[in-house]
C-alpha cells in the first residue's frame, strides 16, 4: 500500500505545478498554429492544442496530471494492480478523468471517447500484435505521442530507449508543456524534479551498492537495463544498477548472471498479481541465490510500479531509495 508521507514528498516536488491544478487555457495565435515536436528521435507536428487526450498506464497519465491537464483528458486506460490511489498527489486527476479501461488502450476505446490524441508508449499500450499503433491511429485521423522511455532504438526489433531515463521524463514534460501551452509549469516543475535529485546525489553512500531490480518471473528474472526508469532510480539514489550494460529499458536475463554480479541490495516492483511479499519470499527461498549478498543479509527493498516506469514518481522514488541505501538496515 502506498505510504502517505510518500505521497507528502512528492507532493511537494510537484507544488510548482500545482496539485491538482486547474490548467490555464491556451490563447493567441500560438494556440491555433501547428506545433512541431521531437519525438523517439522524430519531427511530429500537431495541427492544434488536444482537447480530448486519451492515456494508458498510471506514470503516463500522471504525467498529464502532474502538469495539470485533466481538463484536456478524455479518459485513460489502466490495470487495476498498479497500486492504491487514494493517497497520490492527483487523487482529483483520477477522481475527474474517466477511467476507460482496465486493460490497455483499444482502438475502440478511442473512438468511444473521440479521443484527438493518444499518449502511450510501446508495450505501454502501442503493439504490433493487436494493431493498436501510432500508424494506424494516424489512419483514422488521430495524433498520437510516444513515451520517450519505450522509444524503439533499433538494436533489436524489441529494445526500447534512447536517453537517460531522467532525460526522457524531462523531455515528455517539456514537449507536452510546449504542447498545451504551459511551458512554465513543465519549467518549474522539472527544476524542482532536479533540485530534489541532487539532494539526494549530494548524500549517496562513499561505497556505493550493487542493486538488482526484480519486476517478476521466477524461470527468468524480468529486470531493468540502463535506458528504463530503475536504471536512474538505483544510480541517482547511490548504488549501481548491476544491469547496466543491457542496451534496453526492460527485458529478460538469466538468473545464473544475477548470481554472478552479486547484487548488494534488490529492489523488488510492486504490482500484479504477485505482490511484494510473495515476491519477496519467493527470492529469500529460492535456492540459486542463497549465496547473493542481498539474499543472505536479507537487503530487499520494495517500490511501486509507478515509481519505476517512467513517471513524475520517479524523483520521489530516488529519494526513499537512497534513504535505504544510506540506512543499512532491512526493510
Amino acid at each position: 500500500m502506498r505510504k502517505p508521507v510518500a505521497a507528502a514528498l512528492l507532493c511537494l516536488a510537484v507544488l510548482a505545478a500545482g496539485c491538482g491544478a486547474e490548467v490555464e487555457p491556451s490563447s493567441g495565435p500560438e494556440a491555433a498554429a501547428g506545433r512541431t515536436l521531437t519525438n523517439c528521435g522524430r519531427e511530429v507536428t500537431y495541427d492544434k492544442v488536444p482537447e480530448r487526450v486519451v492515456t494508458n498506464d498510471v506514470g503516463i497519465t500522471e504525467l498529464m496530471f502532474a502538469l495539470g491537464l485533466e481538463d484536456r483528458m478524455a479518459g485513460f486506460a489502466m490495470p487495476d494492480d498498479k497500486g492504491d490511489l487514494t493517497d497520490v498527489p492527483w487523487k482529483d486527476g483520477y477522481d475527474k478523468v474517466p477511467w476507460l479501461s482496465k486493460q490497455q488502450l483499444t482502438r475502440e476505446n478511442v473512438l468511444d471517447a473521440r479521443a484527438d490524441l493518444v499518449l502511450a508508449g510501446w508495450n505501454y499500450g502501442f503493439r504490433e500484435d493487436s494493431g493498436f499503433t501510432p500508424a494506424e491511429l494516424e489512419k483514422l485521423g488521430i495524433p498520437s505521442y510516444v513515451l520517450t522511455e519505450s522509444c524503439r532504438n533499433g538494436r533489436t526489433k524489441t529494445s526500447r530507449g534512447i536517453m537517460p531515463p531522467l532525460d526522457a521524463l524531462y523531455a515528455d514534460l517539456t514537449n507536452l508543456g510546449e504542447l498545451f501551452g504551459v511551458e512554465e509549469r513543465a519549467a518549474s516543475l522539472i527544476a524542482r524534479f532536479r533540485k530534489e535529485v541532487a539532494a539526494v546525489e549530494a548524500r549517496a553512500p562513499e561505497k556505493r551498492p550493487k542493486v538488482f531490480l526484480y519486476d517478476s518471473g521466477q524461470d527468468q528474472p524480468f529486470t531493468s537495463g540502463r535506458f528504463a526508469a530503475p536504471e536512474e532510480i538505483i544510480t541517482r539514489a547511490g548504488g549501481v544498477n548491476v544491469m547496466h550494460d543491457l542496451a534496453d529499458s526492460w527485458t529478460t536475463v538469466g538468473w545464473e548472471t544475477v548470481v554472478e554480479r552479486d547484487p548488494d541490495v534488490i529492489v523488488i516492483c510492486d504490482y500484479g498479481d504477485v505482490g511484494a511479499e510473495e515476491k519477496r519470499e519467493f527470492l529469500l527461498s529460492y535456492g540459486p541465490l542463497r549465496n547473493v549478498s542481498a539474499i543472505r543479509d536479507k537487503r530487499v527493498f520494495v517500490l511501486d510500479y509507478a515509481d519505476l516506469v517512467e513517471s513524475p514518481r520517479n524523483p520521489s522514488a530516488i529519494a526513499r531509495l537512497g534513504a535505504y541505501l544510506r540506512s543499512g538496515k532491512e526493510n
